[in-house]
């Protein structure tokens, strides 16, 4: 697969989509064009139905040093008055806010390979993910608060779910830096690997052990766990009785079964494609 991005990399090798931030130079930072292409990449892949498990990842010394300034400062707000600029600003937040959210709502599982900084909207990237991993010099940092803003894109309502009320409010109170080590002592990322290189090998073999698996089984997990995370364990359970009846598994557990008699591996059908609304394409 090949792409026009001008921000970031797009590919796709054994069921695994790769997303790399490409611009290195600038330390990956997040200008206008970023979230018009990281939406679009991330619908493309999942809309395929071919696509089972996505790493995000990136270039040079740093992941990501967040939002750009220029999405501050794009807008035309201050030819209308304070209530229609306001009502503005909340829909051109809630658009950016859309784009990570896009990450929860996609079929595939998504990994975020972190080396160097990540910043600001960094973070906000990194928690919308499955999973997380770093190298050792990775650090995690709530810059907003260091210019004078609340975090606003989705750091302040997921990571509660990540890391403890507590350390959660001293990061987003003082802004310090958070290390890998650190990172991974507090359930933020799964593991810490010395260099880069090694931590993509790693990443990768899990993002291709998940694309083995059957992708329906994978993105009913992904949907319930979601779900779970959301609501009552009681709620939840029954919510999952609903799922599991609407969405029957066993032509799945049927061709595991039958591999398994062979000695072989099972091999499991795509999931069907989508259109970029994520409805069905007839």
């Amino acid at each position: 697969m090949t792409n026009s991005y001008t921000r970031m990399d797009v590919t796709v090798e054994s069921g695994v989509g790769t997303i790399t931030l490409n611009q290195p130079e600038e330390y990956n930072r997040m200008p206008l064009a970023f979230w018009s292409e990281f939406p679009d990449a991330v619908d493309s892949l999942d809309a395929s139905g071919k696509v089972r498990a996505l790493v995000v990842a990136s270039t040079g010394k740093h992941f990501s040093a967040g939002m750009d300034l220029s999405v501050f400062t794009s807008g035309a707000d201050a030819v209308l008055d304070r209530g229609r600029a306001g009502e503005a600003g909340r829909r051109r937040l809630g658009g950016l806010q859309d784009v990570f959210s896009r990450l929860e709502a996609s079929r595939m599982p998504v990994l975020a390979a972190v080396q160097g900084g990540c910043v600001g909207g960094g973070v906000d990237l990194v928690a919308a993910c499955d999973m997380r991993y770093c190298t050792a010099d990775a650090f995690f940092c709530i810059q907003e608060i260091n210019i004078g803003l609340a975090a606003d894109v989705g750091t302040l309502q997921r990571l509660p779910r990540l890391i403890s009320q507590g350390m959660m409010r001293e990061l987003a109170y003082t802004g310090r830096r958070l290390y890998a080590e650190e990172a991974r002592d507090i359930g933020l990322v799964n593991r810490v690997f010395e260099t880069q290189a090694m931590m993509l090998d790693a990443v990768n073999g899990i993002a291709l052990e998940i694309a083995r698996k059957s992708p329906l089984a994978i993105a009913s997990s992904k949907h319930l766990l979601n779900y779970s995370r959301d609501h009552n364990i009681s709620d939840a359970l029954e919510y999952q009785q609903a799922w599991m009846g609407a969405v029957p598994q066993g032509g799945e557990m049927a061709a595991c079964f039958k591999a398994k008699g062979e000695g072989i591996e099972p091999e499991f059908e795509d999931l069907a494609p989508l259109d970029n609304a994520g409805r069905l394409l007839s």
